[in-house]
């Protein structure tokens, strides 16, 4: 008798951890729909009227594959480490990227900045990967110094016609919301096998890094 009730509350607690993690990630996919939705009406609408300004800021890291999974990492990361981080390195990293875009529109150089962008897919993968969790500070200045190479990637490639000001605000709002998605899959995924499934993706960003290093 004993052994049936016990039996029976296990299966209990396994049919409801398997619909928390269904409910989970169909929260997850969703909210990358609702992104890609709203990223593809946007910019339907923004290119259209720009002839490289604000447009192409805000496109410029949204279909760089290298762009987007560093700065979809610093969000994962912040909802990994959780507190102050979780809003710390998502603002600290458009706000510091500002100023190598300024280093790069000016035409100021910054030699291996794609070898930087590539280290920062595998730093910051690894990051979550081994759910490191260092002092606030040298979180923060890990993400500068690849915010740094982000910016300055994105003002060197500033089109001729753009102007600098709505360009730079174009690709900081992309930013924003590239961090946004990856606080949301961080919180999302961050419960589920202890959090594995987050480090997963962390594990998949870093081999990212990887293939851009090399290539």
């Amino acid at each position: 008798m004993h052994s049936a009730t016990v039996k029976g509350m296990r299966r209990m607690v396994r049919e409801a951890s398997s619909a928390k993690i269904r409910k989970s990630l169909g929260r997850c996919l969703a909210a990358i729909l609702a992104l890609a939705v709203v990223t593809t009406t946007a910019q339907a609408h923004i290119i259209q009227s720009g002839s490289g300004g604000f447009g192409s800021g805000f496109e410029h890291p949204l279909t760089g594959l290298d762009h987007f999974l560093a700065m979809f990492a610093v969000g994962l990361w912040g909802a990994q480490m959780g507190g102050r981080s979780i809003w710390t390195l998502p603002v600290a990293f458009p706000l510091i990227m500002v100023l190598g875009g300024i280093a790069g529109i000016a035409g100021i150089p910054l030699p291996g900045v794609e070898i930087g962008i590539a280290l920062s897919m595998i730093a910051l993968g690894l990051a979550v990967a081994c759910a490191w969790h260092p002092a606030e500070w040298i979180a923060l200045l890990l993400i500068a110094v690849f915010a740094i190479c982000h910016g300055h990637a994105h003002g060197a490639e500033l089109p001729n016609a753009a102007d600098p000001a709505d360009y730079a605000i174009g690709f900081v709002i992309a930013t924003g919301l590239i961090h946004l998605l990856g606080i949301g899959v961080g919180l999302v995924l961050g419960k589920p096998f202890g959090g594995r499934l987050s480090q997963a993706l962390g594990g998949l960003i870093a081999i990212g890094g990887v293939y851009f290093l090399v290539a």
